[in-house]
């Protein structure tokens, strides 16, 4: 991977004039943003940023280098091009790329100015640090000192562990305070022990040190000390299911401090980049109106119109085969602007059976720029397609539901009902469609082992992916872990003790925790 700073990343002159007039269109239209740094990259730059995640450096892994080499190849076919790239960031950081034409450069500084927007205002980017840019380079420093320190080998064995399970986290903790985040971890990478769990050693000159502290009675007080504490223990805990794997790990797991360190960023980061995942199809669909808007209605030039369309409808191009979070954003924040322009909302017109009535209605009530201000505001994927999803909308942008048929061995058509449609989507952006994983006991049968447990919502968990996470946490974790959940629709217990699986059907009242599941290969 190559580094920037081997030339100019700044704006050329004339672009620089178009981003000021862009951005003052931004703020004529509302638009409120962080200050916005556009640096123009060369292509292999870019994709060298977009493999990081957005960011000009992050820590060593080679995930990283996987996902560069699949964007560099897919450049170089011609299969794919990143038009633009920003950051969440005070000031907010976006790419260029060099060799895109004006017209490209217009379109991508106004979809940039509609994220940043979105970024500062959107409730749910609220709780994310704004330096995210220094920490993110910050958490890279530190990871090559633990490397350096520890060893390469051994700290990437750990941070595959970590990344294998970043989404094991409390998306809703930052609204709901469920309990104290107390972090009471070391962000160093030394021991620190606490002087409360060591026995009492006299203070005496070094060659009376044997004498007046004898090794073996310290060793032997130093031992009834550790099982005492042990003694101790919670039979059971946490009081209450954890949602946060990853804080409980932090919390509980006997890591050394350099590894707390390390669960520690990635779950920070995790929570800094979840509200992107929950917020595409709205951020996309807010970013692609305000470019459109822009660029029709105060930039472009009649020369560039077709340029223009023609990247335009690419980026809004669907098929049967998956979902454009572009465009669904786009269309339905334009229905929704329409909507509230002609007073089609409230209890009059929800009441309204007259068909005809309904599809003239117009009251000019004019709301709609208001309206979708605050949609932007205070709504996520979930929410927004729950609410602003009508069986018109789905009519006229064609939606269906479709489902996987095992006779033709081929997706179907499954439904064109708006309640199957809804239902199906809304479902599919519910946690992005990953499991929920709670901590039941960190103290399973008084062994100190660990029991999670699968909240099953109608989907089968994929049993070589579960294990492949159950020995991942097992590593962190250090002794046996277990995970209750369904499998062929029976309540079932997946276990792994750092040396194989085993995979047990239990009661329905799951009252077997105590039993050693039967080993299976």
């Amino acid at each position: 991977m190559t580094q920037l700073g081997f030339y100019n990343t700044n704006l050329p002159p004339h672009l620089r004039v178009l981003k000021d007039e862009i951005e003052g269109y931004a703020r004529g239209y509302g638009l409120d943003f962080y200050e916005t740094i556009f640096e123009v990259v060369d292509a292999d730059d870019l994709n060298e940023i977009a493999a990081y995640g957005g960011f000009p450096t992050r820590y060593p892994h080679w995930s990283f280098g996987m996902q560069y080499e699949e964007l560099s190849k897919s450049y170089s076919y011609g299969l794919s091009k990143i038009y633009e790239m920003v950051i969440n960031n005070d000031p907010c950081y976006a790419y260029l790329m060099r060799c895109n034409h004006v017209v490209d450069q217009k379109l991508v500084m106004a979809h940039v100015y509609g994220h940043c927007d979105f970024f500062k205002n959107n409730a749910y980017f609220a709780h994310t640090t704004r330096k995210m840019m220094d920490e993110i380079a910050n958490h890279g420093n530190r990871l090559r000192r633990y490397a350096e320190r520890f060893g390469e080998d051994e700290v990437e064995a750990f941070l595959d562990k970590c990344m294998s399970i970043d989404d094991l986290i409390d998306i809703h903790s930052v609204a709901i305070k469920r309990r104290d985040d107390p972090h009471a971890h070391a962000a160093g990478g030394d021991e620190v022990e606490d002087d409360d769990d060591k026995p009492v050693r006299f203070k005496t000159k070094e060659y009376l040190a044997d004498f007046m502290n004898p090794p073996d009675q310290y060793r032997a007080a130093e031992e009834e000390k550790r099982r005492a504490k042990a003694r101790q223990a919670p039979m059971h805990f946490p009081e209450r299911p954890e949602k946060d794997v990853l804080l409980f790990l932090i919390e509980h797991a006997p890591l050394k401090n350099w590894q707390r360190d390390v669960l520690s960023i990635i779950r920070d980061e995790a929570y800094y980049f979840y509200p992107q995942a929950q917020t595409k199809i709205i951020n996309e669909g807010w970013a692609s109106f305000w470019h459109s808007t822009i660029m029709t209605q105060k930039v472009l030039q009649p020369s560039e119109v077709i340029d223009y369309a023609d990247h335009h409808s690419g980026t809004m191009a669907t098929s049967g085969k998956r979902l454009n979070p572009y465009k669904l954003g786009i269309e339905l924040l334009r229905d929704i602007e329409r909507r509230w322009n002609m007073g089609q909302f409230g209890a009059e017109w929800e009441n309204c059976d007259d068909h005809e009535k309904k599809r003239n209605w117009n009251t000019n009530a004019g709301l709609g720029r208001e309206k979708i201000f605050e949609v932007r505001k205070i709504h996520n994927d979930i929410t927004f397609i729950d609410t602003f999803l009508t069986p018109e909308f789905c009519v006229e942008n064609k939606l269906f539901s479709f489902n996987y048929q095992n006779q033709s061995k081929n997706y179907v058509v499954e439904s064109r009902e708006f309640d199957k449609v809804k239902q199906r989507l809304l479902f599919s952006l519910t946690n992005f469609g990953k499991p929920w994983i709670h901590v039941l006991n960190g103290n399973h049968a008084n062994r100190g082992e660990l029991l999670l447990k699968h909240g099953y919502n109608g989907v089968e968990l994929k049993v070589p992916e579960a294990r492949d996470v159950l020995a991942n946490i097992q590593y962190i974790w250090g002794r046996p872990v277990h995970l209750e959940t369904v499998i062929d629709d029976k309540p079932a217990l997946l276990s792994f003790d750092g040396t194989e699986h085993s995979h047990q059907i239990i009661g329905g009242d799951h009252d077997t925790r105590g039993k050693t599941p039967a080993r299976t290969q």
